[in-house]
């Protein structure tokens, strides 16, 4: 990270992280975008989720889908971390396994932008988080 060298600096990186912000955590009405969980419990840290929840906030911000992104805790499938949910409005939710970031652009690409189902759905046997 560059060493931030004024005032004017300091509050372009404020304003950057405000807006990453915004994807994640802010949304009057979530039952209308799209709303992606990532698992951020110990083991999908340690698999990688914080680089898959980087993702996809800097793919969604780029094609500006209305969507929200938040981490969660266990989904219990600490054998499949990262694991990711998936819900697009009025659809049921969707479970990825095995999520890096390739898979995130992915999920943006095929499955929220174009509904294709991709490969490391997990059964539908789950509780919604």
């Amino acid at each position: 990270m560059t060493k931030i060298k004024s005032l004017d600096e300091l509050r372009k990186r404020k304003q950057q992280l405000e807006q990453g912000m915004d994807i994640r955590e802010k949304s009057d009405h979530p039952e209308s975008l799209v709303q992606i969980k990532v698992a951020m419990a110990t083991c999908g840290i340690a698999s990688g989720a914080r680089a898959v929840m980087n993702a996809f906030v800097e793919k969604i911000k780029k094609e500006k889908i209305p969507a929200v992104i938040t981490q969660t805790g266990c989904m219990g499938y600490c054998y499949a971390e990262p694991t990711v949910e998936v819900k697009k409005p009025g659809m049921d939710p969707v479970v990825f396994s095995y999520v890096d970031v390739a898979k995130a652009e992915e999920i943006v690409n095929k499955y929220i932008l174009n509904n294709e189902l991709l490969d490391g759905i997990l059964p539908a046997n789950y509780q919604t988080i």
